[in-house]
């Protein structure tokens, strides 16, 4: 208990899945958080479930390709809490199909939400820790095992994430010859079990079956299960990780050593 105790943090795209798994067990480590979402009822629901375990949260609706948005989220975050510490940048889409039948316009939606989104709420965060007092802090950017190897049909998803990847590493590089004391990381999940995967799947096919095909692409076979990431946030948001930076942590049930 207690490893971010205090600790001001904004999750993206908290209300289902990996960002809601990773808010409640911040909480439970004593932060204070702002969730972010466009699913407003899921979102305000993962906030009164973190008020019923006692800790501090408030939801914002929020559209991470945005920049307004994102400087909405900075200043509300601001005026309750007075300073940000954590980032996790989480919100994200995936969806894909053949290259030849991928559309400009599609292109471009996901790469809005994957990485200006990340790139955005980076830039914001930066800015809101270097007046920190003291200054600094830590940000946690979601990429994907797509952001390291190729996977067919998801050419856009697997761009986006490669971007998340090595932006991570550049914002950790500058922060560091900076002398910011902000630390900038992504975690390289597999495939987890959440709603966008079970949507992801359903439009693909059968959805049981789709689950026992990504189960036999993990060496420990099964897919993984959103703590299973949760657990990586927690410790990349503590001063256990404090040596880290521009590092990816892959947590991916052995799908990348094969």
């Amino acid at each position: 208990m207690n490893r971010v105790k205090d600790k001001v943090v904004i999750v993206t795209g908290a209300a289902l899945g990996l960002g809601h798994a990773s808010a409640m067990m911040l909480a439970r480590e004593g932060a204070k958080i702002v969730l972010t979402d466009i699913k407003d009822a899921e979102g305000e629901a993962a906030a009164q479930a973190i008020r019923e375990i006692g800790s501090e949260v408030f939801y914002l609706h929020h559209d991470v390709s945005s920049e307004p948005q994102w400087q909405h989220v900075m200043a509300q975050t601001l005026d309750r809490f007075g300073r940000v510490d954590v980032l996790v940048n989480n919100a994200g889409v995936a969806d894909g199909c053949p290259p030849e039948e991928e559309t400009l316009e599609h292109w471009h939606w996901l790469m809005s939400i994957n990485l200006d989104g990340v790139f955005l709420g980076t830039k914001h965060a930066i800015r809101a820790m270097k007046a920190g007092t003291p200054p600094g802090g830590a940000i946690i950017n979601l990429s994907s095992v797509a952001g390291m190897i190729g996977i067919p049909d998801l050419g856009a998803y697997c761009t986006s994430k490669g971007g998340v990847r090595l932006y991570t590493k550049s914002v950790a590089l500058y922060c560091a010859k900076a002398g910011l004391n902000i630390r900038v990381n992504s975690i390289h999940p597999g495939y987890i079990w959440t709603p966008m995967v079970k949507n992801y799947l359903a439009q693909h096919g059968d959805v049981e079956v789709g689950r026992r095909t990504a189960d036999e692409l993990h060496p420990l076979g099964h897919i993984g299960e959103p703590d299973d990431i949760a657990y990586g946030v927690v410790y990349l948001a503590s001063d256990e990780s404090k040596f880290m930076t521009g590092a990816e942590l892959v947590i991916d049930g052995g799908y990348t050593i094969q």
